[in-house]
């Protein structure tokens, strides 16, 4: 009998029954979405939740998000194994070809990673239009673009999205396409949760986006209660997107801790990792663990809208300081998610550029998991100004301030691999020293906001603000645009145009530098975060910040040029090593074949042996064939 492929790659149906399976494809994920949203909203005004805050909408958001995932075709396998219908393995020829398969569920992590990417570049773009039109509202300290009361909506929705970003710019992207290969195996430990954990982000963005329709949210990105009881319909965006993501990041990291431990190739053992992977293996650990609380957090503020509950209203019995606890007991190890990986990228670029062995080796692995277990100890300190009990406050200023030695490892495993090297200044290189420089100061700042005295001045001000974003644009971000030059032309098959990376690099780190950097003195003079007005007298220097602001902006326009033309309109392949490294992607072919070793790897030795005058490859490709 003849045989048909679902559109996913995946099972295969005789054809007799293949109608009994809806075309699943984005198209109909799309449609589905849109008629699981009107279901959804007709369910919930039937059943009376349109009281003002949230009518049917927020059920909407729940139900289109289901569909547009059986859209796609997450149900298919399920279907199939309840039905009992002949499932093949996957296999090369199943999947999409050219750029459809990009646009369609996939098992492939190459293109998972690709679609991570690319989501990310477009939601950082939308995170930083935000960012101008606030700078082009402090340009005066009277309101210009926005009024006072939607220019908290307009903070909100530029702190949600970039830190949406943040959460999986690194482990999305450059963890899905590149652990596999670092590790020597040809797929990840559960396909089909990796391809979940992607495409539950465009319904996410796409929800988040869709808040100023409703009126926004005027909570930032923290929904602190009683603000978020207080908001209108658009504060249902929040809820499920945030849900959503929460879910994304607690897949993502069981499919990667699983992946790590049981599937590395023989001879790779946990002190041959590289140490991109245990910055990847760290951040899983606090997404496996800290996201579920966060999705349990939203899904109570979704009951206290729409169901009578009060886990945060105190007006029934409950309470807005459960909120903050609970919601930082998330959010600080989510902003260890944002570096960990960061610090793993640093860390793996630098040997290779200074071709020396990564100093301290097993110090750094320290460093990364001191990190990670610290970073459940500190959340309280952010909770210095909102009546924390004083007996806690020194414990908690203690345990923030302990977690600046795992990081301060990590600084001097970084120095010392630099000490005395060679260092061939190119672009990744470039922006790794410019993670090393800003973070320094982010740093630094963080020491002050750690400390009971100084954090009850500087809180609520741009010290903070300014603080943060050192850490994370200046930090995170530089690490991703390190990746992005460094891994582009094993990722695409092209290189990216060098000198334009070189202008790129000069011209973004004197920008932000002169951008954030009067934002301390800003929040030193008592300007209040979040807030559209200030003191006449500090014009000039927000008139000087939003300068540099556009001018920040306008270098991620460049960059984002020689990304476009040299993936699409570049017609010169990319070497396969334009690096020279050890490391083993580079050992590939480019492009990359569609299945990644024929056989699988015997490792024989670490990445970042450099300096010995006959080294041994990294590993032996060629042993025995691999599993399909």
């Amino acid at each position: 009998m003849a045989t048909a492929t679902l559109g996913t790659g995946g099972p295969t149906l005789q054809a007799s029954e293949r109608q009994m399976v809806l075309p699943t494809n984005l198209l109909t994920g799309i449609v589905l979405a849109a008629v699981g949203y009107y279901v959804g909203v007709q369910i919930g005004n039937g059943f009376g939740f349109n009281d003002g805050l949230n009518t049917g909408v927020l059920l909407g958001y729940t139900f289109g998000s289901v569909m547009f995932l059986v859209g796609v075709g997450f149900a298919n396998y399920p279907l199939a194994r309840l039905f009992g219908w002949p499932i093949a393995p996957q296999s090369a020829g199943d999947e999409y070809r050219g750029a459809w398969r990009f646009l369609n569920l996939s098992l492939d992590h190459k293109v998972i990673g690709i679609q991570y990417l690319v989501a990310m570049l477009m939601a950082m773009f939308f995170g930083g239009i935000g960012a101008m039109l606030i700078r082009t509202n402090l340009l005066s300290p009277d309101q210009l673009v926005v009024p006072p009361d939607k220019y908290l909506v307009l903070v909100s929705m530029h702190s949600v999205m970039m830190i949406f970003v943040a959460s999986a710019a690194i482990v999305g992207p450059f963890g899905n396409f590149f652990v596999p290969y670092m590790i020597g195996t040809n797929r990840m430990a559960f396909p089909r949760l990796e391809a979940l954990s992607f495409w539950l982000v465009p319904p996410a963005i796409v929800i988040l986006l869709a808040a100023p329709l409703f009126g926004g949210f005027p909570t930032g990105w923290t929904g602190y209660a009683p603000l978020s009881e207080q908001a209108g319909q658009g504060f249902d965006s929040y809820i499920v997107g945030f849900a959503l993501i929460g879910t994304a990041l607690c897949v993502s990291g069981v499919n990667m801790l699983t992946t790590v431990i049981s599937l590395r190739a023989p001879g790779m053992t946990w002190t041959r990792l590289p140490i991109f992977v245990w910055g990847v293996f760290s951040a899983s650990i606090l997404g496996t663990f800290a996201a579920p609380i966060l999705a349990s957090a939203v899904i109570m503020q979704g009951f206290d809208r729409s169901m009578n509950t009060s886990f945060f209203i105190s007006s029934n019995g409950g309470s807005p300081y459960l909120w903050e606890n609970l919601f930082w007991f998330f959010g600080h190890p989510e902003v260890y998610i944002f570096i960990l990986p960061a610090f793993g990228i640093v860390m793996e670029l630098i040997p290779h550029f200074a071709r020396k062995p990564l100093w301290g080796y097993r110090t750094a692995v320290v460093g990364l998991l001191g990190v990670t277990l610290l970073s459940w100890f500190v959340w309280q300190h952010h909770l210095f100004v909102s009546g924390i009990a004083p007996a806690l406050r020194p414990f908690y200023m203690f345990s923030t301030e302990m977690i600046s030695i795992p990081t301060g490892i990590v600084f001097l495993v970084a120095f010392g691999t630099l000490w005395r090297a060679k260092i061939s200044m190119t672009v990744p290189m470039l922006f790794c020293l410019g993670f090393l420089f800003n973070f320094l100061i982010g740093g630094l700042s963080g020491v002050f906001l750690s400390d009971v005295p100084s954090d009850v001045t500087l809180h609520g001000s741009y010290f903070s603000m300014a603080h943060f974003h050192f850490t994370i644009v200046g930090g995170e971000i530089f690490a991703i645009v390190a990746a992005i030059y460094y891994w582009f032309p094993k990722m695409t098959g092209r290189m990216l145009n060098m000198t334009l990376g070189k202008i790129h690099f000069w011209w973004m780190m004197i920008a932000f530098n002169l951008a954030f950097m009067p934002l301390f003195a800003a929040g030193i003079l008592d300007m209040p975060r979040r807030v559209s007005t200030y003191a006449p007298s500090l014009q000039g220097l927000n008139d000087w910040v939003s300068f540099w602001a556009y001018l920040l902006f306008a270098s991620m326009l460049l960059f984002a040029v020689n990304v476009i033309w040299s993936w699409f309109f570049n017609p010169k392949v990319a070497p396969a090593d334009p690096w020279h490294v050890r490391s083993i992607e580079w050992t590939l072919p480019t492009p990359l074949p569609r299945r990644n070793f024929e056989r699988i790897p015997t490792f024989t030795s670490g990445p970042y042996d450099y300096g010995n005058p006959s080294p041994r490859p990294a590993a032996d490709l060629g042993s025995e064939p691999a599993p399909a």
